[in-house]
């Protein structure tokens, strides 16, 4: 029997953050009333002194999560392996900058770090003992446009099976299952001076099951068909990341569903009729319920980044709405 729970990540707040129309404590209260159980946090942005903050911010986020009544599911961690000019760090300061962020996250009460796509496979063993001292859970990002068919991503999860610890696993960002490509998207890079041919063009292979990113894997390269419609400067810029709006079967999970430990619901556009316009969310809980998912479901609200020039930014309103959407979902689907 699944036992899944909705979160939202603050990274949904972004805008209303970064512009100040918001603080952390409001936003902790706003995600209350949507009626999340849970919250995702981004300490680097929101804890101050993070990754090893004083014992009063511990103090103040220890009053908020109290008061809100939020569990505090996960920890959104980035490795920022850039921080030199002139050399990327070495493999023991990768680790030992994790190490911190784990020991954060114990101080926080937060038992699950997502790790950024792409961070290196070595990195688990040697965590695996502050992990396990720590109570906390590591687990790799699985992004659309570095999935299932990216070397480095294929080493994490081989080395995630060998290893086969409770404390290293997976979460799932639902950009790889999209179903259409997303409309906002669509709008705001037409806006900026793309053609309308281009996105036809993506639009077709959706409409056939598939996703540029696949179609540029089996040609090896842009197609033929594709590079005619590229005819703006615009779609030259775009052009290369349209292949991370991927259109993946859900039952690419089938094996690896004992190890994902969190899901990220990305979302673009709630629409007028109630439901996301380019995820299939319904058919998504049904697979997970299916498959005894015991865990979280976070909105991750991205259509705030292509709002066109002179409307305002609906990040309250499209969280709220995907939340009541997911609510009722799973009122029909768990009962």
């Amino acid at each position: 029997m699944s036992k899944i729970k909705t979160a939202v990540s603050l990274y949904s707040l972004q805008t209303e953050y970064i512009n100040k129309r918001m603080n952390f404590e409001e936003a902790m209260r706003f995600v209350k009333d949507t009626g999340a159980e849970g919250v995702e946090v981004l300490p680097d942005q929101m804890i101050k002194g993070s990754p090893n903050p004083s014992a009063e911010t511990i103090g103040n986020w220890n009053k908020i999560v109290a008061e809100t009544g939020l569990k505090p599911v996960i920890a959104d961690v980035f490795l920022n392996s850039n921080l030199y000019k002139n050399r990327k760090l070495t493999k023991r300061e990768c680790i030992d900058l994790l190490i911190e962020e784990i020991k954060q996250a114990n101080k926080l009460g937060i038992k699950l770090i997502r790790l950024v796509s792409m961070v290196p496979y070595w990195v688990c063993e040697p965590l695996l003992p502050y992990c396990e001292e720590y109570d906390v859970t590591i687990a790799l990002e699985i992004h659309a446009g570095m999935a299932f068919d990216v070397p480095e991503t294929l080493a994490f999860i081989e080395e995630m099976k060998r290893i086969d610890s409770k404390y290293i696993g997976l979460v799932i960002d639902t950009g790889i299952f999209c179903r259409k490509f997303p409309r906002v998207v669509r709008n705001y890079e037409i806006n900026n001076g793309a053609s309308a041919e281009m996105f036809d063009y993506i639009d077709g292979l959706f409409e056939k099951g598939t996703d540029l990113h696949q179609v540029i894997k089996a040609n090896g390269g842009f197609p033929d068909d594709f590079k005619a419609v590229i005819k703006t400067k615009e779609d030259q810029m775009f052009a290369p990341l349209c292949d991370g709006f991927e259109n993946y079967s859900y039952n690419v999970l089938d094996d690896l569903m004992p190890y994902i430990k969190h899901f990220h619901f990305k979302m673009f556009e709630m629409t007028a009729v109630g439901d996301e316009y380019s995820m299939d969310y319904k058919g998504l809980l049904q697979y997970l319920h299916d498959h005894d998912y015991d865990g979280y479901v976070a909105t991750e609200y991205e259509g705030n980044r292509f709002t066109l020039p002179g409307l305002p930014v609906q990040e309250k309103e499209q969280i709220a709405a995907h939340q009541k959407y997911l609510t009722e979902c799973l009122a029909e689907i768990q009962g």
